[in-house]
């Protein structure tokens, strides 16, 4: 108990030390750049107090919950030998972490509403919640396959350099014939996917598996996972561009 408090506690001041530059950029500008006192002073003070506090507890529970269960999970699916549940996991973990992504979300509704506005679409309320569901399980349905792919290369311990390079190039042809208003919906949807829960599950998954795998290094083959979940959503959202 002593021990889970004194590391709460290292953790609180971590996340203050993180979070000193920002107030102290702020302050810099306001006082020395615009010459102007802060406004509303007691409620900032306020605010970035409950950022330190929640920012400790999302940390302290990653550190607790999140990364422990699926390092455990991905080392238990390796040691059963059943390939096909580990990347059944890993496709409903990609999915479902994205599909209910708040930003994703949002993203996928303003989107819908631009392009109703400009005639891409139907303006009725059935034409956009189509579309924007269509965007959303799209970009879920990429992170799902980015997670099989990515689990697939830590078995077979393929570099994932080329794999990005090969994604990236794909992703400037598909630029050249998908439609321009797609275009820019489907470079945003690349950093909408990483969320707060998918980025350390996932990364425990890598971890997880590369050190449960003989052979397999985890600092070189258990990572990759986040950067594939960000490239195939260009792609995917793209090809729905072209398709729809």
């Amino acid at each position: 108990m002593n021990k889970l408090i004194i590391n709460f506690l290292k953790t609180i001041v971590s996340s203050a030390r993180d979070l000193l530059p920002i107030v102290l950029v702020i302050a810099f500008f306001q006082f020395f750049v615009l010459q102007q006192p802060i406004p509303n002073l007691s409620e900032i003070i306020i605010g970035t107090c409950l950022v330190v506090i929640g920012l400790t507890f999302f940390v302290f529970g990653l550190e607790m919950g999140l990364f422990p269960i699926g390092e455990s999970m991905a080392f238990a699916f390796a040691k059963k030998g059943n390939v096909f549940w580990l990347l059944a996991f890993a496709f409903c973990l990609g999915f479902g972490t994205t599909v209910a992504e708040p930003a994703l979300i949002a993203v996928s509704q303003e989107a819908s509403q631009i392009a109703a506005a400009g005639g891409a679409i139907g303006q009725s309320e059935d034409a956009m919640n189509s579309y924007a569901n269509g965007l959303r399980y799209t970009v879920a349905l990429s992170v799902g396959f980015a997670a099989v792919l990515g689990v697939i290369r830590i078995i077979k311990g393929w570099p994932v350099q080329f794999i990005i390079i090969g994604g990236y190039i794909l992703v400037v042809i598909l630029t050249f014939f998908a439609p321009k208003e797609i275009i820019g919906i489907a470079y945003d949807s690349g950093g909408v996917t990483t969320s707060t829960i998918t980025v350390p599950l996932m990364t425990a998954l890598g971890i997880g598996l590369a050190t449960s795998i003989k052979g397999r290094n985890p600092m070189i083959d258990g990572f990759g996972l986040i950067a594939l979940a960000s490239l195939t959503p260009m792609i995917f959202v793209m090809a729905y561009g072209m398709v729809v």
